[in-house]
């Protein structure tokens, strides 16, 4: 009695692709499998060794407008089987039709409910205007640096002629959908502290950890005004605010030794709002405030802030802020909080909206115990089938006539 959809998705669930060794083999081949079944036409590229991005495509009946991307990634954050109550790659359904598993959030539903969606409007005998390609991603959760980061550069997806791309945006627990028009700059900063070592019994001058506290408190005090900032104005969301948190912390080989050198690790998410020259700036000013021998390093520094467009005057955000309305859906514009593959999208600038089309539901992604009802995911193929029917007939462009 179950629906065909939500067996198709629990057997992708069930594929392990955590990282650290994900089978990104079993999931290309099964992805293939249903492409194939959908009558796509399939490509592999291997980005760099053992990571494939598999490309679908449902060719539009003018090939020469610009394309709709489906973006999603394959590969799952670890788990602690300890903590959940079923087994997280068993796809377990209860009572209440909530399937238990990892990827059920993030992102293996929105795989499915793309092909799932195409599956229906074939069925129905429609066709597009324009090309509807689907890539399949590895290494998301690890970054993208061996994913869509690589990708992007490549003649292959150039080859693509994308004029807007679809990605993964986040649950919500209200009636609302979020929608993520442009995400965070992640930086990971490594500050690195020297100083005079010496014997631990003694009240030595000029300590690395002397420095490291300064530097640390320069951190987390504007850590906190970001906290109060966003608690005291309800208009805004955590992505409209710089989170940063101390993450990792190194120095030291024995108790009884002041170390020389000590550093900190920080993971900040500044959003487009923020001038990233200037903040740097701020980062050199709480450095040199510490004293001398303290440096930084950059681990990760994102520096592009490219924004989708959501002016109704835009002919992509048209089309689908138009499918909202018509469908009676509640949307909430955002800044995504985190990081995902639209960064790379959008650096290459092609617009692209993040969205999952999960209400009603407890944000789990990267959780315990991570779920998805099946009448949510259901809904997400309806609410896709209509999506990519606008998007793939949005009319010629002007640089395409």
């Amino acid at each position: 009695s179950e629906d065909p959809s939500v067996t198709l998705f629990r057997e992708y669930l069930k594929i392990d692709t955590v990282h650290p060794k994900p089978d990104y083999d079993a999931a290309v081949r099964f992805l293939e499998r249903v492409g194939t079944d959908l009558g796509l036409a399939s490509q592999k590229v291997e980005v760099c060794q053992g990571c494939v991005v598999l490309v679908l495509t449902w060719q539009g009946t003018n090939p020469r407008l610009r394309s709709i991307l489906l973006n999603s990634h394959t590969d799952v954050v670890p788990v602690f089987e300890e903590h959940w109550t079923y087994p997280p790659f068993e796809a377990v359904k209860d009572s209440q039709g909530n399937i238990y598993a990892r990827g059920a959030q993030d992102m293996k539903c929105v795989s499915i409910q793309y092909l799932e969606a195409i599956r229906r409007l074939k069925a129905e005998g429609k066709s597009f205007p324009r090309t509807i390609h689907l890539t399949f991603v590895p290494d998301e959760e690890m970054g993208g640096h061996k994913g869509m980061e690589m990708f992007v550069q490549r003649p292959e997806f150039r080859a693509l002629n994308v004029g807007f791309a679809l990605d993964e945006g986040l649950a919500s627990p209200s009636d609302t959908f979020s929608v993520f028009y442009g995400e965070k700059s992640p930086w990971w900063v490594k500050v690195k502290c020297v100083g005079s070592p010496g014997h631990g019994s003694r009240f030595i001058s000029n300590t690395a950890a002397e420095k490291l506290h300064k530097v640390i408190n320069s951190f987390l005090t504007f850590r906190e005004s970001e906290k109060q900032r966003l608690k005291s104005d309800s208009s805004l969301t955590l992505g409209d605010v710089t989170s940063l948190n101390l993450t990792m912390l190194e120095g030291g080989v024995s108790f009884n030794v002041v170390p020389s050198e000590m550093a900190a690790g920080f993971d900040i998410r500044i959003p487009p709002t923020m001038d990233l020259k200037a903040f740097e700036e701020q980062v050199v000013a709480w450095c040199r405030g510490a004293g001398d021998g303290v440096t930084y390093e950059f681990i990760q520094k994102c520096m592009d802030q490219h924004v989708t467009s959501t002016e109704e005057s835009d002919p992509w955000w048209k089309a689908f802020s138009g499918v909202c309305r018509d469908m009676k859906l509640q949307i909430k514009l955002e800044i995504f909080p985190a990081a995902t593959d639209s960064r790379y999208i959008r650096a290459v600038r092609h617009p692209a909206i993040g969205f999952s089309p999960m209400n009603r539901t407890p944000v789990l992604l990267h959780d315990h115990n991570e779920f998805l009802n099946e009448q949510v995911f259901l809904r997400g193929i309806d609410i896709y089938a209509r999506l990519l029917s606008a998007l793939a007939s949005v009319p010629p462009l002007p640089a395409e006539a």
